[in-house]
């Protein structure tokens, strides 16, 4: 089988090396706006060649678009519009709503597999990308019973040989369940990242005093802006609806400190400690 990976990034890079590692492809193109990202993706081995949209289009019998997921949806159509009868198209993006509305009608829909691998770092670029990055983690496929099912075949292969576990959903499940176990934990650390900058400017304490908890809950502060731009606008009815209901917690728990209410806060710690019969 012959792919091409359409965005050579993060995830782009990564969904290359695990197609590598199980032997799934015998060849990998790279297509990508980005002149350093195609030298990269050379340099590295993510990719065999180069090759231009259209070229991809009529080469490869497997299509990933791993592009920001605002862009998704136009050349998803794009795509469509040309590809043949046995050619298989998906994406990686983290929303579906949109994607999946635009293309609902399209003659060649059912080439279309939608599907969001649950996993990413704080990095972008080619050289963000890892070697056994999918494995053990979840993938969702939207919307199955709008692909063909030897397309829908083939990616569910590929993904269990990467080793997820698959998850069927709607598209709008999709996006809702994103928001609050992944879009909110950037927007959080987002904000994290900003109150501290705001209230200590002395940015040397910063650094001497973090421990292991602020690292790990800032870290997705230093993901990449035109990443996540397009996801929370894209997304913005579902974050906004997880994010009152966030602020609503956070104000509780300003109460209880302002009231200094030992026994709410300890109550409210012990509920939110359930949490590890879901996240272990």
């Amino acid at each position: 089988m012959k792919t091409a990976i359409i965005g050579i990034g993060l995830i782009g890079g990564s969904f290359a090396l695990s197609l590598r590692e199980h032997n799934i492809c015998n060849q990998i193109l790279g297509v990508d706006n980005s002149e350093a990202n195609r030298a990269k993706a050379l340099e590295l081995g993510l990719v065999d060649r180069i090759v231009s949209l259209e070229e991809a289009i009529a080469e490869a019998d497997l299509l990933v678009l791993a592009i920001p997921v605002d862009a998704i949806p136009i050349l998803a159509v794009k795509i469509l519009n040309k590809i043949r009868p046995d050619q298989t198209v998906i994406d990686v993006g983290s929303i579906k709503s949109e994607l999946c509305e635009m293309i609902s009608q399209h003659p060649n829909r059912n080439r279309f597999v939608a599907t969001h691998p649950m996993w990413g770092t704080e990095y972008s670029g080619p050289e963000a990308a890892q070697h056994g990055a999918f494995t053990g983690r979840s993938v969702v496929i939207c919307d199955r019973e709008c692909s063909a099912p030897d397309a829908l075949q083939t990616v569910e292969e590929i993904y269990r040989t990467f080793g997820m576990p698959i998850i069927y959903m709607s598209s709008e499940e999709q996006d809702l369940h994103t928001a609050y176990v992944s879009h909110i934990s950037h927007i959080t650390s987002f904000a994290l990242a900003l109150t501290v900058l705001e209230k200590e400017r002395e940015e040397e304490h910063i650094f001497d005093l973090a421990g292991g908890g602020f690292e790990s809950t800032v870290r997705l502060a230093k993901s990449s802006p035109e990443t996540w731009l397009p996801i929370f606008i894209q997304n913005k009815y579902n974050i906004l609806d997880v994010l009152r209901e966030h602020i609503h917690q956070l104000q509780i728990f300003r109460i209880m400190l302002e009231k200094d209410d030992r026994e709410g806060l300890k109550k409210a710690m012990r509920k939110a400690n359930t949490i590890n019969r879901i996240i272990k």
